[in-house]
């Protein structure tokens, strides 16, 4: 089976996509990963519509990637942080792509908005794509072979 037979339905990237991929998804777990816990705090730094804010934040909720963490400063009505969750977590690389990918092709001419190092060398961090192999190599794109994995679907 080649490609192009092949029904995408189930493509882990597409069902990604339908979980992250909006713009505003994206920048609430961008927000999460730099410290932003708070609802107010997010609608302040994003500058989205409360609407939109809530229902992000309940579908990133209902999937497992932010949890609800409720908190209560004196005086005033219970309220949640929004924390992430270890799958959340697991999206750090994704985004750190795609500030790479940002910061090469579309970056401020000042420089990047956001400076990502490492603590204990003080080294900028970069995503690459290794082999799982002994040798560990770095790979580009023209150096892998993609095909059809077992749970690929033939086009109806």
């Amino acid at each position: 089976m080649k490609w192009l037979e092949t029904d995408t339905e189930n493509c882990s990237v597409r069902r990604t996509l339908d979980l992250v991929g909006e713009k505003w998804s994206l920048l609430i777990l961008r927000d999460a990963f730099n410290g932003v816990r708070r609802y107010d705090d997010f609608r302040r730094h994003l500058g989205l519509s409360e609407a939109v804010l809530a229902d992000r934040l309940r579908k990133l909720v209902a999937a497992g990637v932010l949890r609800s963490v409720p908190y209560r400063e004196p005086g005033t009505r219970t309220r949640h942080e929004y924390r992430l969750t270890p799958k959340g977590i697991d999206l750090w690389p994704v985004l750190l792509a795609l500030k790479q990918w940002g910061d090469t092709h579309t970056g401020d001419p000042e420089g990047p908005a956001l400076d990502i190092r490492h603590t204990a060398c003080g080294a900028p961090v970069r995503v690459v794509v290794q082999c799982a192999g002994d040798d560990a190599e770095v790979l580009t794109a023209r150096e892998v072979t993609v095909t059809p994995g077992p749970g690929a679907r033939r086009l109806p």
